[in-house]
């Protein structure tokens, strides 16, 4: 059998390559351009049959839901086996587990290759590194456009003057969304190239910018910034996008600790709209800043697992009055970390009501190297037994809808609302 990671507990996998956006619900990219192309070893056909019954059973026994969701298990077993059995190339063989995971419908349960595995644990790590302009990005809603959610600070875009909300309409003289709606993959490239964009910043004009490409490595930053309110009160601003780096919670905290050093704050927003969520350890280490004690529980087929917080007082980050805002792309661990503070009474939620996608993924390491996430718990909250947060998604306390792509930071009425409930109160 495989190795189960029970030390390392995933809501979300960021996924680095291209191959799987069509089939992973919630996918960003550090700058969604070309990947460097993965090497795929040969796996042989027995050891690929091996991997498929593995596989196969672990869902069997452990998925979260005994009725897969609907979903034959047996037939989909019956139909895969036969494609396994009739010879598949190794990309091939990848692509059709991580196809057969997608059948129980669950926009989660992932499969990954032995190359995407490392590309995975080289992010979970803080450990970006590529060659490109320093963005964090999704297509926008409209899906005509490339909107930043993400500026690197220091990042060849952020000297070019980009910033969070721009929108790439083109690169290159070509649409920046190819004629299939895919992000086309020509921004990264190699190391001292430039490249042209269409930029275009919420109630602007479009603008070309040239911009010239180096490697980017390092952590996925946290942004932050202290807001003086018209009643003369400092709150702190802090933008999370992600769990999925190690690094994020020693981020949030040297951040608490940056904005209180002039004096101490009156109150914080944390902007969780776009966090799509990440590892077991990033929630509960973050969460660690606001909450001491229970916090609700996983629930499995066969058992409940508390989720217990050991509180951590960062520049008064435990009593702060506290605004942590939502939206449609708040996903995972990023719900779970809103809910519980809702949940708790420790903090008020601006924005719009989660979609509802909060199980935990458990990872299972197979002989090849490669790895199945597979939904194993869901979530439970302390105050309110009989929510279903997958069914109902994170209601915020006051409802405010916004377009990331229509709004700059100054103009953004989430954030001005945030700030005048933290004023007022």
């Amino acid at each position: 059998m495989p190795k189960l990671r029970k030390l390392f507990l995933l809501s979300f996998v960021i996924l680095l390559t291209l191959a799987c956006q069509t089939i992973t619900q919630g996918l960003r990219f550090s700058n969604p351009a070309t990947p460097t192309p993965l090497r795929v070893v040969e796996v042989n056909s027995s050891v690929q049959l091996e991997i498929f019954e593995e596989l196969w059973q672990i869902v069997n026994e452990e998925y979260l839901y005994p009725d897969f969701n609907g979903v034959d298990w047996k037939a989909v077993g019956d139909e895969y086996r036969t494609l396994v059995q009739a010879g598949l190339t190794s990309d091939e063989f990848y692509r059709a587990m991580n196809e057969m995971l997608f059948r129980l419908g669950d926009d989660h349960s992932v499969f990954l290759s032995p190359a995407e595995v490392a590309k995975e644990r080289a992010e979970l790590a803080g450990n970006l590194d590529y060659v490109g302009i320093g963005i964090f990005s999704q297509a926008t809603l409209a899906n005509d456009a490339m909107v930043l959610l993400l500026v690197f600070p220091g990042s060849p875009a952020e000297e070019a003057g980009l910033k969070d909300h721009d929108r790439i309409l083109a690169v290159d003289g070509l649409p920046i969304i190819d004629e299939n709606g895919l992000i086309r993959e020509v921004i990264r490239g190699p190391e001292g190239t430039d490249v042209t964009l269409t930029v275009q910043t919420p109630g602007e004009a479009p603008r070309e910018v040239t911009i010239t490409r180096r490697r980017i490595s390092g952590s996925i930053p946290v942004p932050f910034q202290v807001i003086t309110t018209p009643r003369g009160k400092r709150i702190g601003y802090l933008l999370i996008v992600t769990f999925s780096d190690g690094t994020i919670a020693r981020q949030v905290g040297a951040a608490l600790q940056e904005m209180a050093r002039e004096a101490p704050l009156d109150g914080l927003i944390v902007d969780n709209r776009i966090n799509e969520g990440g590892v077991d350890t990033m929630l509960r280490e973050t969460l660690a800043y606001f909450i001491d004690g229970p916090a609700g529980y996983f629930i499995s087929r066969t058992e409940e697992r508390p989720l217990t917080i050991r509180g951590q007082n960062i520049a008064g980050s435990q009593t702060m009055p506290l605004v942590v805002m939502v939206g449609l792309d708040t996903v995972s661990y990023g719900e779970v970390f809103a809910g519980v503070l809702k949940d708790v009474g420790r903090a008020y939620l601006i924005g719009e009501t989660t979609d509802g996608n909060v199980e935990t993924l458990w990872g299972y390491d197979f002989n090849d190297g490669s790895r199945a996430w597979i939904a194993h718990d869901s979530f439970r909250p302390l105050n309110q037994l009989d929510q279903d947060w997958e069914e109902t998604g994170i209601v915020p306390d006051l409802e405010i809808p916004v377009n990331w792509e229509d709004v700059t930071f100054e103009t953004d009425p989430a954030i001005q609302a945030a700030v005048e409930y933290l004023d007022t109160h």
